[in-house]
């Protein structure tokens, strides 16, 4: 099941897409999923970042080919870090080149959408709390991160999240391709087998350090190939058994 928000007549609503129509739903899918009897054509809307977080999880370095990209140990544990809400944008939308940013990065991603609050759960549970599986850009101000050694202001800057373009539900996160694909050209191609922690642990290790709530990300890390951008370029996230999230680098005066 693919499951979209958009928004229709001003309106922002949730749906579940089947080929180019939406079945509307009554309410946000974080409950039950409950549809009405409304249907609307796909080219009808514009669909938005299928989530409604109070956080973006991400994790660094959860690729064996990324971090032998770049000549690093293996962690012990998942390396984590957030991205504010207001950073998500959606599918079409586009990534702003802020001013005084000399690199900036793509870094295709599998991410996850909590469906219910997760607080101390095992790992063997972590599948309950999860509602499906989307794509995600964890766009990076590469020359930032490196002067300020951490990267919060890197990664958290408005646009640098982009997420779509839906939610798949029936998704079996291992084994899927992961492709990131700039200008028609491929950059980035791996395989989510190359995990160093799978997805149950991701979440069970997080919501021990945090709460995790309806709505909210985790994005799995990128693999190796990540590189700059610029304006006017077309970067696509491309997930076997999802889908392709496109976003356009645009300067800040465009």
């Amino acid at each position: 099941m693919k499951l979209v928000k958009f928004i229709y007549n001003g309106k922002e609503l949730w749906g579940v897409l089947a080929q180019d129509s939406i079945t509307v739903l009554k309410e946000p899918p974080f409950k039950k999923i409950i549809t009405g009897n409304k249907i609307l054509p796909l080219a009808e809307v514009r669909l938005l970042a299928p989530c409604s977080a109070s956080k973006v999880v991400l994790v660094g370095l959860n690729y064996k080919d990324h971090a032998r990209e770049l000549n690093m140990n293996v962690p012990e544990n998942p390396i984590i870090f957030l991205k504010p809400a207001t950073a998500l944008s959606g599918p079409e939308e586009r990534i702003i080149y802020p001013e005084g940013v000399n690199r900036l990065d793509y870094e295709a991603e599998l991410a996850l959408v909590i469906k219910k609050t997760a607080c101390k759960i095992e790992e063997k549970d972590a599948g309950q709390y999860i509602l499906g599986y989307t794509c995600l850009n964890d766009i990076t101000a590469r020359d930032q991160q490196e002067k300020d050694g951490q990267w919060t202001r890197a990664k958290s800057y408005d646009t640098f999240c982009p997420l779509g373009p839906w939610i798949e539900t029936d998704l079996d996160p291992s084994p899927v391709r992961i492709k990131a694909v700039l200008n028609g050209r491929t950059v980035q191609d791996s395989n989510t087998e190359n995990f160093i922690f799978p997805v149950n642990r991701l979440v069970s290790f997080i919501s021990r350090i945090m709460t995790l709530m309806p709505g909210d990300v985790i994005s799995t890390g990128t693999p190796s190939g990540i590189g700059p951008m610029n304006p006017g370029d077309t970067i696509e996230v491309e997930i076997e058994g999802i889908g392709i999230l496109k976003n356009t680098v645009a300067s800040p005066e465009s």
